[in-house]
């Protein structure tokens, strides 16, 4: 655990009324911080988190517009399920859709159910990786700047929720045939391939892996440790779902070193039952540990630009 991270504020009432009279306040430390956890206050319901969220004012990102991988179930037009997967499965460190061309800025957490043993949501410091990532290995970093990573993504044809990664293609483009499917690819400037079972696999226009953030500070933004972890097959040969801008495949000696390294910058939430927690997605990655019990782990999420 990192001293200050995330931040926590403990309070009790109504969480939307203190973001009122303490917002800015909130919000810097956002953007110092990385992340902040409220711990206390009476979001006894799904409408008190969406009041809280609604107080941050920022237009909503929905989930129904992003390409997110996940399938989530919608709770209303801004608030919806973290990801259906299996509890057994882990997910691992990631920023929120970092492998499409827009990606959301803040994400709001609400703990409506915790797990009976595990479920922790780990938070990792990509800004402090990135300055350690960056003096241990400044070639490769280098490399990293200066192409982005492109990503392979293969989508069902239908929603697969035993899979962290089983929303539809139709879905996750936001159409209804394959030609559509097709359209979408190209303005994207995707590269797109219908395999015979009906799935859609994709490869992503070259992505920012290094961005700038508060302050004149540059963090990693990115999917490398969730694909290289968990994405099928590319533990074992990288190059399946993860080729730099120019077209070579990440070797996977700087994938391992990148995960090795972030265990440093990395705090595991564990959830209380209607903790709030707020996001920096530019600059903390986060994941869920693998839970068990009998109680349904019920996180909800919501986005924000």
């Amino acid at each position: 655990m990192m001293d200050g991270f995330p931040r926590v504020i403990e309070g009790e009432g109504n969480l939307a009324a203190y973001l009122a009279d303490h917002l800015q306040e909130v919000l810097a430390s956002i953007d110092n911080d990385g992340a902040v956890l409220f711990r206390g206050f009476a979001v006894d319901e799904v409408e008190d988190f969406e009041q809280a969220v609604l107080g941050f004012e920022r237009p909503t990102f929905s989930y129904e517009e992003s390409m997110s991988n996940a399938v989530r179930i919608p709770y209303s037009s801004r608030v919806f399920t973290a990801n259906e997967a299996p509890k057994e499965v882990e997910i691992h460190l990631h920023h929120e859709l970092a492998q499409t061309p827009t990606a959301p800025a803040l994400l709001f957490f609400y703990c409506d159910v915790p797990a009976d043993t595990g479920g922790a949501t780990p938070l990792c410091r990509s800004d402090l990786l990135y300055e350690a990532f960056k003096a241990k290995h400044p070639a490769w970093c280098a490399q990293l700047e200066g192409e982005g990573v492109s990503y392979r993504t293969v989508m069902p044809s239908m929603n697969d929720e035993a899979s962290g990664q089983g929303r539809s293609w139709a879905s996750t483009l936001s159409v209804d045939s394959k030609e559509a499917a097709e359209v979408r690819l190209r303005e994207l400037g995707y590269e797109g391939q219908w395999l015979e079972d009906g799935r859609l696999a994709t490869w992503s226009c070259p992505l920012p892996v290094v961005i700038d953030i508060t302050g004149e500070r540059r963090s990693f933004f990115h999917q490398l440790i969730a694909a290289y972890m968990g994405w099928s097959g590319v533990k074992d040969n990288p190059g399946v779902a993860l080729r730099f801008g120019g077209g070579d495949a990440l070797p996977a000696e700087m994938l391992d070193q990148l995960v090795e390294m972030s265990e440093r910058f990395t705090f595991d939430l564990a959830w209380q039952r209607h903790d709030v927690a707020v996001v920096n997605n530019r600059m903390v990655m986060h994941g869920r540990r693998a839970f068990g019990g009998e109680a349904r782990r019920n996180i909800l999420v919501s986005m924000a630009i």
